[in-house]
């Protein structure tokens, strides 16, 4: 059964946790005190590891076409925000996430990270543990475990050859993000950490994943108290300006006590993808939707340039305007109808922009109607407009643009007003 917690309850949560953790930042502390200034603010984690002094700028985990991350499909980002508190997050988690934070706060004076940014994270790489059909069982571990598509370079996806032998990820060819938080094989080798004193470094425990995220973000100079080193660190995890929106919205709203906690093994409030099968699937329809809406819009703008004027009207004389999507035609001739609107933009990637029609008007006049462009740049955000562009000039990502292809993009943004 869930339950949302009072401010109190939720200090209660965190009266056990201080209690866990005590003999590590106890020795954390005392450690410290021992240390010169410049390693008081990177001290030694519980297992003997530090907190690198200068920033990783490798990422964490990778953008892939289609969804903001696993856990969050293109055009859901509100839905996500809104339903953070009915979605609820498994006690383990929370506990794995507020120890984190506790934890790299003792060893890094200077970060200051709320455990609130971790469990965003964890929110949207994996639901909490329980993307793909996985439960986070009372030790904190995602069961059967949690792998990412194979990053083939394929369908826009990033292209990571092996590099852990397949011992984390089961793929001997190429890397897979792996365990709650996502990692990439590489940066794993690089943040991993035993947060729970098992003698494991394993990125399917939560314990271990939420921590070596915290050292993660907290890697380099970066304050995380305020928006700026927020927004800096978790564009270095993940580079997709998409991403970091979402993570800080929903820290936003658990730093709210927008939050329930409910038990280990409970199934999350909205699943997208039951395998990495069925996942790589919805990546392959939607980039092979924003192709399609591409060469629609490319062959409506085409029409309307060789045309003009389109639309029909009936009566004695005259023909209405077509006009841009969702408004009235202009007045046909006498007793001429207005012309219809047309559709000029299909669903965007993941579902984020539909088809828009509108109609047309009736005319009393006489004469034709006047003629007007479409113009697709008004029903585009930036982000759409970006992710057209990109397909137009055959890339997936903007580091992939180089020399000619980066001077198309631009060419093409413009067209849409950017």
């Amino acid at each position: 059964m869930t339950h949302r917690l009072s401010a109190r309850q939720k200090s209660m949560v965190l009266l056990p946790l201080a209690l866990l953790s005590g003999a590590w930042t106890a020795s954390l502390v005392s450690s410290s005190a021992a240390a010169s200034s410049a390693d008081a603010q990177h001290s030694s984690l519980p297992d003997g590891t530090k907190v690198p002094a200068k920033a990783i700028e490798a990422p964490a985990s990778v953008p892939v076409p289609g969804v903001i991350a696993p856990a969050v499909p293109q055009g859901s980002a509100d839905s996500v925000v809104s339903g953070a508190s009915s979605n609820g997050i498994p006690a383990p988690a929370l506990a794995a996430y507020q120890r984190g934070a506790q934890i790299i706060n003792s060893a890094d004076k200077s970060c200051n990270i709320p455990w609130e940014l971790i469990a965003a994270i964890g929110r949207v790489e994996s639901d909490h543990g329980r993307y793909g059909g996985n439960t986070l069982t009372q030790d904190g571990v995602s069961k059967p475990g949690i792998y990412g598509i194979e990053l083939n370079g394929k369908n826009g996806t990033a292209a990571i050859a092996d590099t852990d032998g397949g011992q984390l990820d089961k793929d001997p060819v190429f890397d897979r993000a792996v365990g709650p938080m996502q990692f990439i094989p590489s940066t794993w080798q690089v943040v991993k950490v035993d947060a729970d004193g098992d003698d494991q470094r394993n990125p399917q425990d939560m314990d271990d994943a939420a921590l070596a995220t915290a050292v993660y973000l907290c890697s380099g100079k970066d304050n995380l108290s305020n928006r700026g080193g927020q927004e800096a660190a978790v564009f270095r995890y993940n580079h997709s300006q998409d991403y970091v929106n979402l993570v800080l919205r929903i820290m936003e709203a658990y730093s709210s006590g927008d939050y329930t906690a409910v038990p280990s093994g409970t199934y999350g409030g909205a699943s997208y993808s039951s395998s990495a099968d069925s996942y790589s699937t919805a990546i392959s329809k939607a980039h092979h939707k924003a192709k399609v809406r591409q060469a629609k819009q490319k062959k409506l703008a085409q029409q309307q340039a060789a045309n003009g004027a389109s639309g029909s009207g009936s009566g004695t004389s005259g023909s209405g305007g077509s006009v841009l999507p969702g408004t009235p035609g202009d007045a046909g001739g006498s007793g001429g109808g207005g012309g219809n609107a047309v559709s000029n933009l299909g669903d965007a990637v993941g579902g984020a922009v539909g088809d828009i029609t509108g109609t047309g008007g009736s005319g009393t006049g006489s004469g034709g109607g006047a003629t007007q462009t479409p113009d697709p740049v008004e029903h585009l955000t930036k982000a759409v407009a970006s992710t057209t562009c990109l397909a137009e000039v055959g890339v997936s990502t903007l580091a992939a643009l180089l020399g000619g292809k980066l001077t198309q993009y631009h060419a093409c943004m413009a067209r849409y007003g950017y």
